[in-house]
C-alpha cells in the first residue's frame, strides 16, 4: 500500500501534474525512508487526510483563507484540462495571483517619490542659480543688517498667520464651549447689521478675519485693486521724506474704481450731514464700502456696543484683503503700503482699531501680530504709532526676544535721516530693560539697561513711580528734570512729545512693572543719589537724537494720530497736541492727514466723479413708510408734526442742507440746546420770504458739532464743502429695478431696521410754537388718540 502523503506533498504533486509532469513522478516523504510512486490525481476526487504526525501542517493550512485556496484550485483545473507536455514550464512559487501585479498603493507611492525627487532637484537648481547670481552681482548689492540671532529686518517684520486668529487664542484660555457661548450671547440683530436677517453667505477664506455666515455675500474685489508703485513714484516718495533707498522692499498702493469713488463721495456727504442713518442707507446699497464700515463701527463703539463694533472692523479688513492679490503678501515683511495716498489710509485705520479691540479683549498675542503688521506696512514713518503698542504687547505676549532683536538692530544707527528709530523712544528704552529682566538671563545687564533708560529719559520716572505707588526721594521729586508736565503750553514741540510719550508709556505699561517695583526703586536710588544729584542732568546723546527727530512735523503727526484713534482711552493727553494743529485733525475717517499727503477727500479728488448714489433720488415706498414711522416715533403729537413739516418746507435752505429730509432735520434739532434753537428759529422767522434763505447763525456748524458729541461721532471742521452740495443736488437715481420684489422679500425687516427714537423735548416744541404758531387741533383726532399721546409722553405702553 503506498504511503500516505501530507498536504504539502499533495500540493506539490498537484502542481507538477498541472504543469504537465509525468504520472510516475516520485516524491520524498519526510516521515518514510522508502520511495513509492505517487498516486494519480483524479478530477473531482478527494484525497484522504494525513495521520496524526501531520497535524502541524494541517493547522498551518487552516489559517489561510479558503477563498484563495478555491481560486487556486479553479486555476489548476483549467490548466489540467488542456496540458502541453511537449513544452513544460518551470515550476512557479506558490504565491497568490494578486502578488504578480503591482498594487495601486505601490504605484501611488512610487509616483509620489518620483515627484518629490523632481521637486528637490528643481529647488537645488534654483538655489544654485541664485547663488551664482549673488556671487556675480555681489558688488551691486547692499548688505542687509542682521540681528545677533541672524535675522534680518524683514524677518522680524514677518507676520505669523496662525497667530492672527483671536478665537483660537480665546479658546486656549477659556475653552471652545465658553467662547461659543459668549458668541451666542453677544450676537444679535445689531451684531449682524443690515445683513443679520439675510440669507447666510457662503463661507470664504481669509487670513486677517474669520468671515461670518451672516455677512453680506462677497462679490469680486468690490471696486478695489492693488498695484505696485513705479520707480518714479518711489523716487518721488524718497525725495519727499528725505530717505534713502532700502533694498528688497516694495511699495504698493490701492486704487478705487469709478463706482467706489462715487460711493465715497456719498459717504462724505453723509459725514457732513451728521445723520447716522445715512450710513445704513449706504451700506444697504453697497455693503463693502470700507470707510462706511469703519464709521458704523465707531457709532457702535461710542455706544459701548463692542461686539458689533469689532464685527464691522473685521468687515473693513476683509474688504481690503480681497484686493491684496498677486505679489503683494502682507505677511512677508518686505511689502509696504503708501500712506500718502488716501486710498490706503482706511486699511491703516482698520488695522489700528483691530489692535486696540484685541488688546481690550485680552488677546495680546493676536494684538501683537496685528501691531507688527501695522508697523510693517510703513516702518520708516510709522504713521499710526504701532511702536507705541509694541513696547507693551511684546512684553505682555512673551515676545521679549523680538523686542530685543529690533532694538539691537537700530541701536547706535545714525539718525540723520527722518526715519523712525525704535531705540530712540522712551517706552522702548524701558521695555528693553524690562525684557532683559523678565528673561532672567543676566540681572546685571538688565540693571545697566534700566540705568541707561533712566539717564536718557528721566521724565518717565515720576510718572511710573506714581503708577507703582513707590516713594521717590525728595531730591528727585523736587528736581526740575523730573517735573510732571500736563500739557504743551510753555514747551517746545519736541519736548512736548517727550512728555507725551512718557505719560503714554506709564499709563500702558505700569501693570508690567508691578512685580518689579522694588528693582525699579533701587535702580532709581542708585542712579540718582541725593548727595551727588546735579542741579541739571546732562543731556545724553540718545535724548539729543530723539529731540532732533521729533523737531520735524511728520513724526509728531504720527504720535498725534495715535492719540486721536485711541481718543476714548487717552483723552487726558490731548492737551499735549499742538494747538496750532487743531484744524489739521481732519475727520474720524481720516485723522490727521500727513503733511506729505498726495491727495485727500476734497474737491480735487472728487472732480469729474459721477454721483451714482445721490441721496436726492426717488425714495422707495418702503423707505418713505419707514421714515414716516420714525418721525411719528420721534414726534408723537400729530399737530406738532405738521407744524414741524411746515417750518421745514418753508425754508428751502434747510432742504438743501438736510438731504435726508424732515427726519434728518428733526434728529438734528432734537440735539440742540433751547437757546441755540431759539436763535435759529428767530433767524428763520426774520429771513422768511426774504433773500438769503433763512440760514442758521454760524451756518450748519452748531448742529454738526452737537452731532459729533452724540452717539454718532462725526468731527466736522467747518461747513460742508461746495462739491458735496452740488453732488447731492445732481446725480443719477438709485437702481430701482425689482423694487416690488425687494419690498416683498424685506417686508419683515421693517421692525428690525427701526431704532428707538426719543420723543422731541417739550422745550423745543414750545420754541417752535412761539415762532411758527401752534397748529389748530385736528378735528379727526379722537379721545382715543389723545389718550395714546398722553401714554406715549409718560413712557408707558
Amino acid at each position: 500500500m503506498p504511503p500516505r502523503l501530507n498536504k504539502r506533498q499533495q500540493r506539490e504533486l498537484e502542481e507538477l501534474e498541472a504543469l504537465g509532469g509525468k504520472p510516475g513522478v516520485e516524491v520524498h516523504d519526510e516521515s518514510e525512508s522508502d520511495q513509492e510512486p505517487a498516486p494519480k490525481v483524479q478530477q473531482g476526487g478527494k484525497l484522504m487526510a494525513g495521520d496524526d504526525n501531520d497535524s502541524d501542517d494541517e493547522d498551518i493550512d487552516q489559517t489561510k483563507p479558503s477563498k484563495s485556496r478555491k481560486s487556486k484550485k479553479k486555476k489548476k483545473k483549467a490548466v489540467v484540462d488542456s496540458p502541453k507536455p511537449e513544452t513544460p514550464k518551470p515550476p512557479q512559487p506558490t504565491s497568490t495571483p494578486k502578488a504578480a501585479a503591482p498594487t495601486p498603493s505601490t504605484s501611488k507611492k512610487s509616483l509620489k517619490k518620483a515627484r518629490a525627487k523632481e521637486k528637490k532637484a528643481a529647488n537645488e537648481e534654483l538655489d544654485q542659480a541664485l547663488a551664482e547670481l549673488s556671487l556675480k552681482y555681489a558688488s551691486s548689492q547692499n548688505t542687509t543688517p542682521q540681528t545677533v540671532t541672524g535675522q534680518t529686518f524683514s524677518d522680524l517684520l514677518s507676520v505669523s498667520v496662525q497667530h492672527l486668529d483671536s478665537d483660537a487664542e480665546m479658546r486656549k484660555f477659556f475653552g471652545s464651549k465658553v467662547v461659543q457661548a459668549s458668541k451666542a450671547s453677544s450676537s444679535g440683530p445689531q451684531a449682524g447689521g443690515a445683513g443679520s436677517s439675510r440669507r447666510h453667505a457662503p463661507a470664504v477664506r481669509s487670513q486677517l478675519t474669520r468671515p461670518q455666515p451672516t455677512w453680506w455675500a462677497a462679490k469680486g474685489r468690490e471696486g478695489l485693486r492693488i498695484r505696485v508703485l513705479t520707480e518714479d513714484e518711489v523716487d518721488a516718495k524718497l525725495k519727499r521724506h528725505g530717505w534713502e533707498a532700502v533694498p528688497q522692499e516694495k511699495w504698493w498702493t490701492v486704487e478705487y474704481s469709478k463706482r467706489y469713488k462715487s460711493l465715497t463721495k456719498v459717504f462724505m456727504g453723509t459725514v457732513y450731514s451728521g445723520d447716522p442713518q445715512g450710513f445704513w442707507d449706504l451700506l444697504s446699497r453697497s455693503p463693502w464700502h470700507a470707510d462706511t464700515l469703519l464709521q458704523v463701527s465707531e457709532v457702535y463703539r461710542h455706544r459701548e456696543e463692542y461686539a458689533p463694533a469689532f464685527d464691522f472692523v473685521d468687515r473693513a479688513l476683509f474688504t481690503y484683503e480681497r484686493a491684496f492679490v498677486g505679489a503683494f503678501n502682507f505677511t512677508s515683511g518686505v511689502n509696504r503700503l503708501e500712506f500718502d495716498l488716501v486710498e490706503n489710509r482706511p486699511f491703516y485705520l482698520a488695522v489700528h482699531r483691530q489692535v486696540a479691540d484685541l488688546h481690550r479683549r485680552g488677546c495680546v498675542r493676536t494684538s501683537f501680530e496685528f501691531a507688527k503688521l501695522l508697523y510693517s506696512l510703513d516702518p520708516w514713518s510709522d504713521p499710526h504709532g504701532a511702536l507705541l503698542h509694541l513696547d507693551f504687547l511684546a512684553i505682555k505676549s512673551g515676545m521679549h526676544q523680538w523686542l530685543l532683536d529690533v532694538y539691537g538692530l537700530f541701536d547706535g544707527k545714525n539718525s540723520e535721516s527722518r526715519r523712525i528709530n525704535p531705540s530712540l523712544l522712551p517706552g522702548w528704552a524701558y521695555a528693553r530693560a524690562l525684557a532683559l529682566r523678565v528673561a532672567g538671563s543676566d540681572n546685571y545687564k538688565s540693571t545697566a539697561a534700566l540705568k541707561d533708560a533712566l539717564s536718557d529719559f528721566p521724565t518717565v520716572v515720576p510718572l511710573l513711580a506714581d503708577k507703582l505707588e513707590v516713594s521717590l526721594q525728595a531730591s528727585v521729586r523736587a528736581h526740575p528734570d523730573f517735573k510732571i508736565e500736563t500739557g504743551a503750553i510753555g514747551l517746545k514741540p519736541a519736548e512736548s512729545i517727550l512728555h507725551l510719550l512718557s505719560h503714554l508709556y506709564a499709563q500702558k505699561s505700569s501693570i508690567l512693572w508691578k512685580d518689579h517695583s522694588s528693582w525699579f526703586l533701587e535702580t532709581v536710588t542708585s542712579t540718582f543719589p541725593s548727595s551727588s544729584l546735579p542741579s541739571k542732568l546732562p543731556i545724553t546723546q540718545r535724548r539729543k537724537d530723539f529731540l532732533s527727530l521729533y523737531s520735524n512735523l511728520e513724526p509728531r503727526y504720527s504720535i498725534y494720530r495715535h492719540l486721536i484713534v485711541l481718543e476714548t482711552n487717552h483723552r487726558n493727553l490731548f492737551p499735549f497736541i499742538d494747538v496750532n494743529l487743531e484744524q489739521a485733525r481732519g475727520l474720524v475717517c481720516d485723522p490727521m492727514p500727513p503733511v506729505t499727503a498726495l491727495n485727500k477727500y476734497d474737491n480735487g479728488y472728487f472732480e469729474h466723479v459721477d454721483d451714482l448714489m445721490s441721496f436726492a433720488r426717488r425714495r422707495t415706498r418702503r423707505e418713505r413708510e419707514l421714515d414716516e414711522r420714525r418721525l411719528a416715533q420721534m414726534v408723537p403729537d400729530v399737530n406738532f408734526r405738521q407744524q414741524l413739516q411746515g417750518f421745514f418746507n418753508a425754508n428751502p435752505n434747510f432742504q438743501d442742507r438736510f438731504p435726508g429730509g424732515i427726519l434728518q432735520f428733526a434728529q438734528a434739532i432734537a440735539q440742540l440746546p433751547p437757546d441755540v434753537l431759539e436763535d435759529m428759529m428767530l433767524a428763520g422767522a426774520m429771513n422768511e420770504g426774504g433773500e438769503g434763505g433763512g440760514g442758521m447763525p454760524g451756518g450748519l456748524l452748531d448742529i454738526e458739532d452737537l452731532n459729533a458729541a452724540a452717539p454718532a461721532p462725526i468731527m466736522v471742521q467747518g461747513e460742508a464743502p461746495a462739491w458735496l452740495g452740488a453732488a447731492q443736488g445732481e446725480g443719477i437715481d438709485w437702481d430701482d429695478e425689482g423694487e416690488e420684489q425687494v419690498e416683498g422679500e424685506n417686508g419683515d425687516e421693517d421692525e428690525e431696521d427701526e431704532e428707538d427714537i426719543s420723543p422731541m423735548p417739550r422745550a423745543i416744541r414750545n420754541i417752535l410754537g412761539r415762532f411758527w404758531g401752534r397748529a389748530p387741533a385736528s378735528e379727526e383726532s379722537s379721545s382715543e388718540e389723545e389718550e395714546e399721546e398722553l401714554l406715549d409722553n409718560m413712557g408707558v405702553d
